[in-house]
């Protein structure tokens, strides 16, 4: 299977008809399931020694550059006006909003519990897709996998004890679930805005707008003065060189992959793929502790977002 970095993948969709080999698929979606369970580790590690917004702003603009140039070399042109304002403004909701919130919260939350509360983004992914212009009521089973979603968080939240006791920071606990709402909104505005961009030169020009934003938040959270690059720990460099070239490049371009060669069902499933692998990355590594809360609302959790996931595909093939 050839990726965005090889010289003989093809960027334009016409030419990403033909099917790809069984190996392939399988060799991408282990990719997504791994490479983003795995980023919620390296966000930790990351902004151990690196100011959050800084960290994220600087990792998609580079990624973003380094992309577009690649593009441009392949002879893709230039971006339209408008393309730059669509996906600048995917890009601010998608990466400041979903991404940067996240980033911050890892400061004091554990990336595998990050990862399950990110978990239920599919619950706001249906609530946006009704609230939306022409959107359609879930049925009554995914209205009760929504419930169910959101009694799993507040299990695995434990908003009644103090952190001391086991329970989560409410402020960047609000401001994981407030990142799992601006990713679903950018990402059916990205759905229904009309931009007539190629995926990849739509994700470059988000990253560096998303980026954008980000270094804008870093400014005013007031990372660049408390920027010392002499006390950054190498695993934090590792760890950002990491999200840079895997995370955002290698991680991304196999998602715009898959959506081209396999159904949206069955690429949604990295949602509750990812929490499981950052659970364990997070135990593994970090000695992040896997308590019985955890695991029940882990379950729950996955099960519905499983669910949401299983009622989308159907009402699809509908």
């Amino acid at each position: 299977m050839k990726f965005p970095s090889d010289p003989g993948f093809p960027l334009t969709s016409d030419r990403l008809n033909p099917a790809p080999a069984r190996s392939g698929l399988i060799l991408a979606f282990a990719a997504i399931y791994l490479i983003w369970g795995s980023t919620y580790l390296a966000i930790r590690v990351a902004v151990a020694t690196m100011p959050p917004f800084l960290m994220a702003g600087a990792r998609f603009v580079i990624a973003g550059v380094v992309l577009l140039a690649f593009l441009r070399w392949r002879g893709a042109a230039w971006p339209t006006a408008r393309q730059w304002r669509v996906n600048a403004a995917i890009g601010v909701f998608l990466l400041l909003g979903g991404n940067g919130l996240v980033v911050w919260a890892e400061q004091v939350i554990p990336s595998g519990i990050t990862a399950l509360l990110i978990g239920v983004s599919p619950l706001f992914i249906v609530l946006t897709e009704w609230a939306w212009p022409g959107g359609t009521r879930p049925t009554g089973l995914t209205m009760a996998a929504l419930l169910l979603g959101f009694l799993g968080v507040a299990w695995l939240a434990a908003p009644w004890e103090s952190a001391a006791r086991g329970g989560l920071n409410p402020g960047r606990l609000a401001g994981v679930i407030c990142s799992a709402a601006f990713w679903a909104f950018g990402s059916i505005y990205s759905r229904n805005e009309r931009h007539v961009a190629d995926p990849f030169l739509a994700s470059s020009l988000q990253m560096l707008g998303g980026g954008a934003a980000l270094l804008a938040a870093a400014f005013v959270h007031g990372d660049f003065a408390r920027l010392d690059p002499a006390g950054i720990a190498r695993a934090s460099w590792l760890a950002f060189a990491y999200l840079v070239g895997v995370g955002s490049l290698v991680g991304f371009s196999t998602f715009v992959w898959l959506m081209k060669h396999s159904t949206p069902a069955l690429v949604s499933t990295y949602a509750y793929v990812n929490p499981i692998v950052a659970v364990f990355l997070g135990w593994l590594i970090l000695g992040e502790s896997i308590g019985p809360r955890t695991l029940v609302a882990s379950a729950i959790i996955v099960t519905a977002v499983a669910i949401i996931t299983t009622q989308r595909a159907r009402r699809a093939r509908a």
